[in-house]
């Protein structure tokens, strides 16, 4: 390697160690570019923080979504016409149900409310209910409509509904 190159308009032998060398007072790559670096760096990480907790969110509510006892619910709520008369149809179910389920085989518990809504109005399913030898059980099957004060109780026997014996 005999190239010659010049440094401060003087000659030098080119050789693999002095190639590698960086000239006198040259500062490296990210001491010449970090202003742009390091807010990129950042900006990365919570990126990468953020996809991480939406992910987590996401699971659980996916969990929620395909558990049994929201699909009973929701498909109660959207089969009573006290519901589908304040709310309207079709029903939807909202992105953010909070709450528990634990499931362990055949038996488990659930606690969660869900947001609702439809043409006419917003609501809140709430539910407790318990599942035994594979069977959901509701305890609690409530609808809370927006501006509402009382709640319309989808577990109340079919004849004691408004206008009912």
């Amino acid at each position: 390697m005999d190239r010659v190159r010049l440094r401060d308009g003087e000659a030098i032998m080119a050789t693999p160690f002095n190639l590698r060398q960086s000239a006198p007072g040259a500062s490296t790559w990210f001491a010449r570019n970090w202003k742009w670096v390091l807010p990129l760096g950042i900006l990365l990480l919570l990126l990468l923080f953020a996809s991480f907790v939406g992910s987590i969110l996401f699971i659980v509510e996916s969990s929620f979504r395909h558990s049994d006892c929201y699909v009973q619910a929701l498909a109660r709520a959207g089969a009573d016409p006290q519901v589908v008369e304040k709310i309207g149809q079709p029903i939807e179910a909202g992105w953010t149900a909070s709450g528990s389920i634990n499931v362990s085989g055949p038996s488990g518990d659930a606690d969660i409310s869900i947001p609702i809504s439809g043409p006419k109005g917003k609501g809140t399913v709430y539910l407790v209910a318990k599942k035994s030898a594979g069977r959901w059980e509701f305890q609690t099957l409530q609808i809370e409509v927006q501006g509402e004060k009382e709640r319309i109780d989808l577990l109340r026997p079919p004849d004691s509904g408004p206008g009912g014996a």
